[in-house]
């Protein structure tokens, strides 16, 4: 483990983001069509590794059953508009329309509107009804007030998903979440996150999580970094969780928890490395914002971007490139990486000789020199070479 002096009483672990590291093939190659990307968490199989963030400007009950039909996963964010008004569409459109110096203002008072505990069950039987798997998302804050109206809507797998969640949280305000006690009640597959550790990531694993998110979401729309100075790079991220992954299916006698990587991941190549360096899955937001049908129309803002005390966010405008069926499966009329996802992902996987996901994550990697200008940002808002 290489560690790099900041100052004499300071040093600090090397580590990359995604930009940083290449994929290398191997000495065969595969016809894409042959590869499979299909992956399973609990007794839910998909044909896709790809699972949309909880942001209101990707996910509706509308879009959660396209993205279903398509394939993948998409989760509903029960803290957003849909569980707050009966009707978010002219809200939708107003945030569209903002002006950027008044943004965040607005999207605070627009999110002020409490929660209706009616909603919650509504959303999630408008999904459920379409047939598709049902995914739905609280924060930690929330989940013990809320989690019996999700339950009972019949949610498939639920999300406890906050910038960063960890096993043990300290308060003395108020008697925290419990995960494991929590997580072992439930009938329902949970996945929880962020974290970006590999002890925070084994504690997650030892509270009976279907799965851990890996990294601290919200990509391109995330000013975390500057607001708190916490960053770290995507690709040591996923590698270190994997390796809690391993280490605790040694520990517990062979169960094998999934590691979703979550943030920093706006194109193809993103999602392949992100695959490579270990995780079973992604979840990904921004590059879902820039479909036709996406609530957002055009512009890109998760959770953090409306927090009352101390917004850790922004509206980005991304613009409008296709459907969601070009997005994920193409056809691309774009080389930068934005369209056919999984058809990029396919080809990714066949150059480098492999046929599964499992499989691919053992693909050997190399460190390049970043693709961006040193100190430019990335998509979680950390610059191009850091340490920590």
């Amino acid at each position: 483990m290489t560690q790099v002096e900041i100052g004499r009483g300071k040093s600090g672990r090397r580590a990359y983001s995604l930009d940083e590291i290449g994929l290398v093939p191997s000495r065969r190659t595969r016809d894409p069509e042959e590869v499979s990307i299909a992956w399973q968490i609990d007794a839910y199989r998909f044909e896709l590794p790809l699972v949309v963030c909880p942001m209101d400007s990707v996910v509706s009950p509308q879009t959660a059953i396209e993205i279903g039909r398509l394939g993948g996963l998409a989760v509903l964010d029960l803290e957003g508009l849909w569980t707050r008004y009966e009707n978010p569409e002219p809200l939708l459109a107003e945030i569209a329309e903002l002006a950027e110096p008044a943004a965040t203002t607005r999207l605070q008072a627009i999110y002020a509107e409490p929660i209706k505990e009616e909603l919650i069950g509504r959303r999630i039987e408008e999904i459920r009804s379409a047939g598709v798997t049902t995914a739905a998302r609280l924060s930690p804050q929330r989940t013990v007030r809320y989690y019996k109206a999700v339950i009972d809507a019949g949610v498939d797998i639920f999300v406890i998903r906050g910038t960063t969640v960890s096993a043990e949280h300290v308060s003395g305000q108020a008697e925290p979440l419990n995960l494991k006690s929590f997580i072992y009640e439930l009938d329902v597959p949970v996945i929880v996150g962020g974290c970006a550790t590999y002890t925070a990531a084994l504690h997650l694993m030892r509270t009976g999580a279907a799965g851990v998110l890996a990294g601290f979401g919200g990509g391109s729309g995330h000013t975390t970094t500057a607001v708190l100075g916490v960053a770290v790079p995507m690709a040591t991220v996923i590698a270190d969780v994997a390796a809690a992954r391993r280490d605790y299916m040694d520990e517990s006698g062979g169960r094998y928890v999934h590691v979703l990587a979550d943030g920093g991941m706006t194109r193809s190549g993103d999602i392949a490395k992100a695959l490579a360096c270990g995780a079973d899955a992604v979840m990904v937001g921004s590059p879902f914002a820039r479909a036709a049908q996406a609530p957002g129309r055009g512009y890109h803002w998760g959770s953090e971007a409306h927090h009352p005390e101390l917004p850790r966010g922004a509206r980005v405008k991304v613009g409008t490139i296709g459907s969601f069926e070009q997005i994920l499966h193409g056809p691309s009329s774009a080389a930068d990486g934005s369209m056919n996802l999984m058809g990029a992902l396919r080809r990714s996987m066949a150059t480098a000789g492999y046929s599964d996901l499992k499989e691919f994550q053992r693909v050997e990697v190399v460190v390049t020199p970043s693709s961006r200008p040193r100190g430019e940002p990335t998509a979680q808002g950390e610059t191009s070479a850091r340490s920590w």
